[in-house]
């Protein structure tokens, strides 16, 4: 079991920048795979950015390549997506996920690929 708990949503200005932090226990090592997901209302959740832990390859969906940075200082640290330039458009409910796969899956995967999630912090961009 994996446990994932998300802090830092909040609410923003277009232009500024937020940190949600996620905090991992449970048994996970240094090959699991971490993302960020986010849904907004009446769409479905997309993957934000993805974090393979065995080597510390980072992945961006293309809305927010440029702009969002996903980290983590070690496996047992908390997964950090540093967020900027923020748009309305990222208004959402931003989700930690965790799972147990392949790097290449954990780049291109869906949400049907992640069996570990936290609870949500909502993230609100106004213009």
């Amino acid at each position: 079991q994996v446990q994932l708990v998300e802090s830092g949503g909040g609410s923003v200005q277009a232009g500024g920048s937020l940190r949600l932090s996620c905090a991992t226990s449970g048994n996970i090592d240094f090959s699991h795979c971490l993302a960020w997901f986010r849904q907004a209302p009446g769409k479905e959740r997309e993957r934000v950015a993805s974090f393979y832990t065995g080597g510390a390859i980072a992945s961006y969906a293309d809305s927010v390549k440029g702009r969002f940075t996903v980290s983590q200082n070690g496996y047992k640290n908390p997964l950090i997506l540093q967020m900027a330039n923020l748009k309305p458009e990222d208004t959402a409910m931003y989700f930690c996920a965790a799972a147990y796969i392949s790097p290449k899956l954990c780049h291109v995967g869906t949400q049907s690929d992640f069996g570990f999630w936290g609870q949500g912090t909502q993230v609100t961009v106004s213009s």
